[in-house]
C-alpha cells in the first residue's frame, strides 16, 4: 500500500482484527516509538481475552485452563526477542510481582522423550537429555548464518559421526572396533582431496562394522562442510554413493539390534534417519536450488525418507511419530491418515535440533495468557494501542479505490456486548500479584451482565446468536490499512466475499487445511515419583491415542492457588478425530458434542493406558483412582469417574481454534503478508507464508512481523531471523 494514498498529515489507523501471537506482534511492531505515533492502531477482538490459540485463563482456585499445551522451542528467535524487549519495556517492580523479566518467566525444560514398543509389547519412553547450548534464544546471531542448508547438513553429519563414535563403543552388538585405519587417508584439506577420500573409503572400507562407519561418516562430513553447495551437482555420484553405503552398512548394524538392545536400537534408528535426509538433500540438490526446502513440499515425509533409504523401522519409531504429533499432522485428526510436507517437516526438524540456543524446550513459569499476552497487552496499552473486546469480525468487505485497485472497503462486526457507562473494558485479574487473563468474562462490567452470565453467553464462538448491534467500518472514515490476524479455520467464512472475485485467495481457501485438538489438565494429590514415574519432568510425544502427548507441568504449582493440595499437575493434547458434527463452521451442538467426546476420551485413556507411564497411578481392580484427582471445593464430593468433573479439559473444534496443517503439496497456496492482492489489507497468522509454514508460535510471530513490513517497511526482511523467501 502507498502511504500517501491515506490522510497526509494524519496518523495511519490500523485496524487489527485477532489477538493472537501474529496479530499482537504486528501491533507491537507498528506501536514502536521509532514511528513517532505513525500508526494509529485498535485492536478488535471476539470475547474478553487475547491470545487466539495460546489463549489461557484462570479458574477455580487460580489454576490455569489452557487451550492445549504450549512449550516454546530453543529456535523460536524471533519469538523470544519480542518477549525479551516487551519485559524490558514493561519494568515491573520486584516487589510487587513474582514474574519480572523474561528469564523469571521462561525456564528450560531439557528432558524430552518418544515412546517405543517394546519386545514384549508394552510401551517404553526413550528419555533423552538435551544438553543447554551456547546462547540464549534472541541473543544477536553471529555473523556465519545458521539456517543455511549446508549448515544443517554439516551438523547433521556431526551428529551421525558422534552417534556411530558412541555406538562403536558399545560392544559386540555393534560390530567391533576393526576398519579402514584414519592413517591412510588423502589429504582432506580440499574440496578434491575430500572427493578423493569418499572413493578410497568406497574402494577399501569393507563397512561391516561400526567403526568402520564411523570412519567414513567422518570423512562424508568433511566433504560435506568442505565442498560448495553448487559443487554438490558436480560431486553428486561420490557423495550419494558414499552416503548409500554408509547407509546400507547401517541398516545390517539395526538389523542385528533389532529385538535386542533396545538403546543402541534407537542409536542406529536415529543414524539411518540423519542419513535419508542427507542423502535427500543431495539428490534433491536443495543447498543450491533457490527454493531451499519448499523444492520438496511436494512430498510427504515419511514417503520422503523412504525415498531416500530410510528403513521401515525408522520409520516407525517413536522419533518419526513425535514429529507428527508435535504438529498434529493427521488428517481429520485420524492417527491412521499421516499427512506432513517434507519441506515443513524438514525445515523445522533442522532449526529444532540444529540451532537452538540454551534449551531445546523452553516452559513457561505460568500460563500463556499470563507469560505472554498479560505483558504484550500492557506494553500495547502503554503505547497507546486501544483495544475493543467483544467485537466478532463478521465480514470482509472488498471495494476498489478510484484507480481500480482492490482493497479492503469494510468491515462487519457483531457487537457481542457494551460496557457499563460506555468506559472500556478492564479484562485482567491479579492472581497472587501476578496479572492474568480470568477464565470467564467480568460480567459486572458489561450492560446487562448478570443476565447474560445466566444466559451463558459464548462470547468466544462464533455460532452464539445473542448479541448486543452491530459495527461497520469503511475505509477512509473509520480506518485506512487492515491487518487479518484470524484464525486459520474462520478464514473461509469471513472472507468469502475476497475469495468470490480473487483466484489467488480461492486457491488459499481451498487447500486450506485445519485440524481440531483435544486437551487434558489434570490436579493430582501425589507426586509424580508417587506415581510410578522414575524419571525427570519431561516432555513426551509418540505416544498412544487418545493422547499422544504429555508433560509434567507440576513446576506450576507455585502459580496457582490449591494451598498444598496439589503435588502435581500433567497436561495432554492430542488431534481429535473428525465426524459429521465437526464441521468446519464449528456449530455450537457441534462444540458441546466434541467437548463431551473429550471427557469419554480421557476416561477411557485414564483407565487403560495411563499405567504403562505412571504404574502407581491405578488401583487393584486396574482402574485409574480416581481419588487422586484435586477438584475445587464443591468438586471434593464426587467420587468415582465423576471426579473427572472437577478436572479441565477442551475440544478446539471452533474455526479460529483449529490447528493449521502444512499438508503435503498445500504450502504453495499459503498467502504471505506480504501479498497486496487487496492493497490495504495484510494477512497474519501461522497459517500465512511465513517463513516457517508451521503451526507454532515462531510461524505466528515472524507472520506477524512481515504484516507490519507490508504497512511501514519495518523490520527490515533482512531482521526477520530465519526468513530466507525472495
Amino acid at each position: 500500500m502507498d502511504e500517501g494514498s491515506c490522510r497526509k498529515g494524519n496518523a495511519i489507523r490500523v485496524a487489527i482484527v485477532g489477538g493472537g501471537c501474529a496479530a499482537l506482534t504486528a501491533a507491537y511492531e507498528l506501536s514502536r516509538p521509532e514511528h513517532k505515533g505513525r500508526y494509529q492502531i485498535t485492536v478488535y477482538q471476539m470475547g474478553f481475552r487475547l491470545g487466539g490459540k495460546g489463549a489461557s485463563g484462570r479458574g477455580i482456585e487460580g489454576r490455569i485452563e489452557e487451550h492445549g499445551l504450549h512449550l516454546w522451542l530453543g529456535f523460536y528467535e524471533n519469538a523470544f526477542r519480542l518477549m525479551r524487549e516487551c519485559y524490558a519495556e514493561l519494568g515491573r517492580d520486584r516487589f510487587s510481582c513474582p514474574i519480572v523479566t523474561w528469564r523469571d518467566a521462561f525456564e528450560p525444560a531439557p528432558h524430552v522423550a518418544v515412546t517405543n514398543r517394546a519386545p514384549n509389547g508394552d510401551w517404553e519412553p526413550w528419555i533423552a537429555t538435551f544438553a543447554g547450548s551456547r546462547g540464549l534464544p534472541g541473543d544477536p546471531l553471529e555473523d556465519n548464518n545458521p539456517f543455511a542448508i549446508r549448515s544443517y547438513l554439516t551438523k547433521a553429519a556431526t551428529l551421525a559421526v558422534e552417534l556411530l563414535r558412541s555406538a562403536s563403543e558399545q560392544g559386540p552388538a555393534a560390530g567391533g572396533k576393526d576398519g579402514p585405519g584414519r592413517r591412510a587417508l588423502p589429504d582432506l584439506s580440499t574440496a578434491e582431496s575430500l572427493v578423493e577420500a569418499a572413493e578410497w573409503v568406497l574402494r577399501n572400507g569393507r563397512l561391516a562394522t561400526a567403526a568402520a562407519i564411523y570412519e567414513a561418516t567422518d570423512v562424508l562430513r568433511a566433504a560435506i562442510k568442505g565442498i560448495a553447495p553448487q559443487a554438490y551437482l558436480e560431486h553428486e555420484g561420490v557423495l550419494v554413493r558414499l552416503v548409500d553405503a554408509v547407509a546400507a552398512a547401517a541398516r545390517r548394524q539395526l538389523g542385528l539390534v533389532v529385538g535386542g538392545d533396545v538403546a543402541l536400537q534407537r542409536t542406529w534408528q536415529v543414524v539411518d534417519l540423519i542419513l535419508a535426509i542427507m542423502r535427500g538433500c543431495i539428490t534433491f540438490g536443495l543447498a543450491a536450488d533457490p527454493r531451499g526446502f519448499d523444492a520438496i513440499d511436494d512430498y510427504e515425509w515419511r514417503e520422503w525418507l523412504q525415498m531416500n533409504g530410510a528403513s521401515p523401522h525408522s520409520l516407525d519409531s517413536g522419533f518419526v511419530r513425535g514429529i507428527y504429533d508435535l504438529v498434529f499432522a493427521y488428517e481429520d485428526g485420524d492417527a491412521q491418515r499421516p499427512s506432513l510436507s517434507a519441506a515443513a517437516a524438514l525445515r523445522g526438524a533442522m532449526r529444532m535440533f540444529f540451532t537452538y540456543r540454551g534449551a531445546l524446550f523452553w516452559r513457561m513459569s505460568a500460563g500463556m495468557g499470563d507469560i505472554v499476552f498479560a505483558p504484550l497487552y500492557e506494553v500495547l496499552k502503554k503505547r497507546g494501542v486501544r483495544f475493543e473486546f467483544f467485537h466478532r469480525l463478521q465480514t470482509v468487505e472488498p471495494g476498489k479505490d478510484a484507480a481500480g485497485n482492490a482493497h479492503v472497503a469494510r468491515l462487519h462486526f457483531d457487537v457481542q456486548a457494551r460496557v457499563k457507562k460506555g468506559s472500556e473494558y478492564q479484562p485482567l485479574v491479579d492472581v497472587n500479584g501476578l496479572p492474568c487473563w480470568p477464565a470467564t468474562p467480568d460480567y459486572e462490567q458489561l450492560e446487562d451482565g448478570e443476565r447474560m452470565e445466566r444466559e451463558g453467553r459464548e462470547f468466544e464462538s462464533p455460532a452464539e446468536e445473542a448479541i448486543d448491534g452491530r459495527l461497520t467500518l469503511e475505509v477512509g472514515k473509520d480506518l485506512d490499512f487492515v491487518v487479518l490476524g484470524i484464525g486459520a479455520g474462520a478464514v473461509p467464512s469471513v472472507c468469502a466475499p475476497l475469495i468470490e472475485i480473487s483466484p489467488r485467495w480461492r486457491e488459499m481457501a481451498g487447500n486450506l487445511r485445519t485440524v481440531a485438538t483435544q486437551a487434558l489438565q489434570l490436579w493430582m494429590k501425589e507426586d509424580m515419583a508417587s506415581l510410578g514415574w522414575t524419571h525427570p519432568p519431561v516432555n513426551l510425544s509418540g505416544w498412544v491415542e487418545p493422547f499422544d502427548t504429555w508433560a509434567d507441568m507440576s513446576h506450576l504449582i507455585p502459580a496457582e492457588g490449591f494451598d498444598g493440595r496439589v503435588r502435581s499437575i500433567a497436561y495432554f493434547c492430542s488431534p481429535l478425530k473428525s465426524d459429521s458434527m465437526l464441521s468446519i463452521e464449528g456449530t455450537q451442538e457441534a462444540h458441546r458434542t466434541a467437548y463431551e467426546e473429550v471427557r469419554t476420551n480421557a476416561q477411557g485413556f485414564l483407565n487403560r493406558e495411563i499405567s504403562a507411564l505412571w504404574p502407581r497411578a491405578t488401583g487393584p481392580d486396574g482402574q485409574f483412582r480416581w481419588d487422586l484427582l484435586v477438584g475445587g471445593p464443591e468438586g471434593e464430593a464426587a467420587q468415582g469417574p465423576d471426579r473427572l468433573d472437577t478436572q479441565f479439559w477442551t475440544a478446539n473444534v471452533r474455526p479460529s481454534d483449529r490447528y493449521a496443517l502444512a499438508a503435503p503439496g498445500k504450502c504453495r497456496y499459503r498467502i504471505s503478508p506480504l501479498d497486496m492482492t487487496f492493497d490495504n489489507l495484510a494477512v497474519a497468522g501461522d497459517w500465512t507464508e511465513s517463513g516457517l509454514n508451521t503451526g507454532c508460535v515462531e510461524s505466528a510471530v515472524m507472520s506477524g512481523l512481515l504484516a507490519a513490513h507490508a504497512l511501514s517497511r519495518s523490520p527490515a526482511l533482512e531482521d526477520i531471523i530465519g526468513y530466507d523467501h525472495p
